[in-house]
Parts: C-alpha cells; sequence; structure tokens
C-alpha cells in the first residue's frame, strides 16, 4: 500500500538540458503520483472480447484524498509551496471527482497556492515553463507519462530517483527501473540510483546525509567530473561515476 509515488525532477548544475533554447530552464518540481489506484488498477483485470477490450480507471474517496494531502504535505516543506492539480475532468468523471477532493484540501491549507491544469495542457507547459512548477499531483497514469517526459528535460531518465511511500513503509528506485538492456555494459548512469538512496535517507530521517549525497552529485556536476548521454549512459563508466560521487562525497 505503497500509494504515494514522490517523483523528483530537478536540473543539475552541469547537466544540459534537452530545452537548454527555452529561455526558463530553472527546473525543479515535484510529481506526486497516486501509486494504488486509476487506470493502472485495471492491470491484468481488463475486459476481453473477441471484438475489444475494456480497462477500468477506480478512483476512491480515500485514495485520491490520501494522495492529495501527501503532495500538500510535500509542498509544505518548499520555499515557495504550490500544488497543481493535473487531471482530465473535463472529460471523465472519474478525474471529477480528483478536482473535487483536491479542491476540498487546496481549501485547508491556505498558505499553499492551488491550481488546476489538464494533463494535455500540463505535458505542453512542462515544455513551455517548466520553472513555474514547484508540486504536481495527478492519476498513476497521467504521472507516469509527465515524469518520464520531466525527466527528458534534465538529463534523462538516469537523474530521477523516486520513492514508494505508505503510511508505514517505503521502497525507493530509480524512476527507470532496472535498465535491464545496460546489465554489465558499465555505462548506465548510476546517479538516479544514488539520488533515491539520498531519498531513503530523507524518509528515515537522516536529512543530514542525503543532503550530503546530493551535495556530492551536485559537485560532481557542477565540475564535469562526469558527463552524460541522452540515452541515459555516460561515457566515463558506471563505476567510474559512482566512484566520482564517492570522492564528493
Amino acid at each position: 500500500d505503497a500509494y504515494a509515488n514522490i517523483r523528483p525532477i530537478r536540473l543539475y548544475p552541469g547537466v544540459t538540458s534537452a530545452l537548454r533554447d527555452v529561455p526558463d530552464t530553472g527546473i525543479d518540481y515535484i510529481i506526486v503520483r497516486e501509486n494504488t489506484e486509476g487506470l493502472y488498477a485495471s492491470r491484468g483485470k481488463g475486459t476481453v472480447t473477441p471484438e475489444g477490450v475494456t480497462d477500468c480507471m477506480i478512483m476512491s474517496r480515500t485514495g485520491v484524498d490520501r494522495i492529495v494531502r501527501k503532495a500538500f504535505a510535500v509542498a509544505a516543506s518548499r520555499t515557495s509551496p504550490r500544488v497543481t492539480c493535473v487531471d482530465k475532468s473535463n472529460v471523465l468523471r472519474s478525474f471529477a471527482l480528483f478536482r473535487e477532493i483536491f479542491d476540498s484540501n487546496a481549501a485547508q491549507h491556505a498558505n499553499i497556492s492551488a491550481d488546476h491544469l489538464y494533463a494535455d495542457a500540463a505535458a505542453a507547459a512542462l515544455v513551455e515553463r517548466p520553472g513555474t512548477f514547484d508540486v504536481l499531483v495527478t492519476e498513476n497514469f497521467v504521472g507516469d507519462i509527465l515524469s518520464d517526459l520531466g525527466a527528458a528535460t534534465v538529463g534523462g531518465l538516469g537523474m530521477c530517483p523516486s520513492g514508494n511511500i505508505g503510511d508505514d513503509a517505503a521502497y525507493f528506485e530509480p524512476i527507470h527501473g532496472s535498465a535491464l538492456a545496460l546489465a554489465g555494459q558499465d555505462r548506465a548512469n548510476p546517479l538516479a540510483t544514488i539520488l533515491s538512496a539520498a531519498m531513503l535517507l530523507d524518509w528515515l530521517g537522516e536529512a543530514p546525509a542525503a543532503m550530503r549525497i546530493r551535495s556530492a552529485v551536485e559537485r560532481t556536476l557542477a565540475t564535469a567530473t562526469i558527463s552524460l548521454n541522452a540515452n541515459g549512459t555516460t561515457p566515463q563508466g558506471t563505476k567510474a561515476a559512482a566512484n566520482a560521487v564517492i570522492a564528493a562525497l
């Protein structure tokens, strides 16, 4: 029941963004993705006939309320807190419920700005003006798509950690998963995995240690000790990149 998939999207110094020609590239936002319901709850459970298939999107009041509450809790620790609800409430009743619950929670957090975007408009805005976002909260499937889009603007999937967090337990991983296509080649960018460890330390209450890891990654990138390819690999190799971070640490 790790219902909150937390995905920080940050452009580190020394990393070239795919949006380098866009004036506003101060990218530092967090996608809070619902992790147990939505369209993906239908995985393996769709109705199949010879003529078509139906997959159901599931939104419960309890499930939406807790992910929205988590988003506002994440925003509360930010410098200029704002939560953006990303939905398709103009088309689907399930998303209308999502927005209704979001608005109810927003009314309880007068110190945190709140706004809405339809999912398609959000995809465009994350390319056109990524520096204007702080925290986004959305359904499982939409969050999956938007976080990969965000990753492409900050150096690729190899730069993005994530945490799957419930009320009593959590686990942490890079958003790209296991990247089996790169196994054994000493080419994969290890930074998303290292930054996932920092998220783990935050969850354990070891904030100073987490900050040390992030600072080491930032110094390593800022000094061009390692370089990155757009496809998620590093020319220096996985081990060399990890050792550079260890040296900075």
